[in-house]
């Protein structure tokens, strides 16, 4: 099954204005099959083979000039020889060709850093997430329930193929662990970091504490913020950072730890069923953590960086989600997992208003039903429903 992805235009689109275009993401978010996609006519090359990164490595020159006579060249999981992008950029400057280098990575800390030295002002950045609603829409592949969907999560092979999502989710953190941390750390224990991964699942939508996770995990404080880097920067979590109207607050308050993808949090939760997952006590944290994923997918599909954060004041007032559309400029959403809407529904966007003193507040909720209402000032969107509450935000204030 092949599912379109709506990052494709904007790829298509930068590829026109740019010599390279990278994009980046977890693995197996499916970053191959868009660059194949949308580029058929590119020669293909993955540096996961050992024979073609031994070539690369030893002769990156020659490497990359055996590719100049085709039109494009998709070069996957270029981390693998990120000393490639040095030489690329004496190729791109000495003849201009918009589009030619394609390449993917699912490790940002590697990609980032040779980027801004050798590239910067010749290469465009996108993020491919796992699959958002949008892209389940338009495949016709969204699971009937929103407890199936956290389970079985958003990984694009999991709907290809015929897979056990346990037995894919066990195997994807295996080779994650493996693969990528080891690669970088140098993990000796490979036992404790699986039981930080787990105590990471255990605190999702939460406030991150460092300190507690690292006794708890029995490591340094420093190992946890080295690894919680690193889990990040390959697009396993995500640390929402808080919202204050005095910015410089902002970097220096503690962040919630969310997961991209769900099913991965219910691997190492144990969760197995929808029944297991329907009466466990993270349920609605699960949810919080898909809803937030769908914001951060709507804004890289979009090849644009999101703005969003959360809110909480000293005196424990809390709002979920706020997404700064310009500077002061923000809208608050709170996401509640149940599926019947009370009253409790909307105490934290009254407490924001109270707080802010905000007369014409657009506020909104996402919920764990399947009805969209306005109450009062308040508007309230089905689960499945969460990119067209965004449509709405964002095209009211373009």
């Amino acid at each position: 099954m092949i599912i379109k992805r709506d990052l494709m235009p904007f790829l298509q689109d930068l590829a026109k204005q740019f010599p390279v275009v990278a994009i980046m993401g977890p693995r197996q978010s499916g970053k191959t099959t868009l660059a194949k996609m949308t580029f058929p006519e590119y020669v293909y090359v993955s540096l996961e083979d050992l024979d073609r990164r031994a070539i690369a490595q030893s002769d990156p020159r020659g490497f990359l000039n055996a590719y100049s006579q085709y039109k494009g060249v998709i070069i996957d999981e270029i981390q693998e020889v990120p000393e490639l992008l040095s030489y690329m950029q004496g190729i791109v400057d000495k003849e201009y060709r918009p589009g030619y280098f394609v390449i993917t990575g699912s490790q940002h800390f590697l990609m980032y850093e040779k980027v801004t030295q050798t590239l910067a002002g010749r290469i465009a950045l996108l993020t491919l997430l796992p699959l958002s609603l949008n892209e389940f829409k338009q495949a016709g592949i969204l699971p009937k329930t929103l407890e199936a969907l956290l389970i079985k999560g958003a990984y694009p092979r999991l709907y290809a193929q015929d897979i056990s999502v346990p037995v894919w989710c066990a195997n994807y953190i295996s080779t994650y662990i493996e693969k990528d941390v080891r690669q970088v750390l140098r993990v000796a224990d490979i036992v404790a970091f699986q039981r930080f991964l787990k105590l990471c699942a255990a605190r999702v939508g939460n406030i991150l504490n460092y300190a507690s996770l690292a006794r708890d995990a029995d490591i340094s404080p420093n190992t946890a913020k080295a690894w919680i880097s690193i889990l990040e920067a390959s697009y396993i979590i995500k640390l929402l950072q808080p919202y204050y109207v005095n910015f410089n607050k902002r970097v220096i308050k503690s962040p919630k730890i969310y997961f991209y993808d769900t099913a991965l949090v219910c691997s190492l939760l144990g969760i197995r069923t929808e029944e297991e997952l329907q009466m466990h006590p993270l349920k609605g944290a699960l949810f919080e953590s898909f809803v937030m994923s769908e914001f951060f997918k709507y804004n890289y599909n979009r090849s644009e960086l999101p703005n969003i954060y959360f809110w909480r004041d000293v005196q424990g007032h809390e709002i979920d989600g706020i997404i700064e559309l310009k500077f002061e400029s923000v809208i608050p959403i709170e996401i509640k997992s149940g599926m019947t809407i009370t009253k409790d529904f909307f105490k934290g966007l009254r407490d924001w208003n109270d707080i802010t003193k905000q007369t014409d507040l657009a506020a909104y909720v996402v919920y764990g039903g399947t009805e969209n209402l306005v109450r009062q000032q308040y508007r309230v969107f089905a689960w499945s429903d969460v990119p067209a509450m965004l449509d709405t935000i964002y095209q009211k204030n373009e």
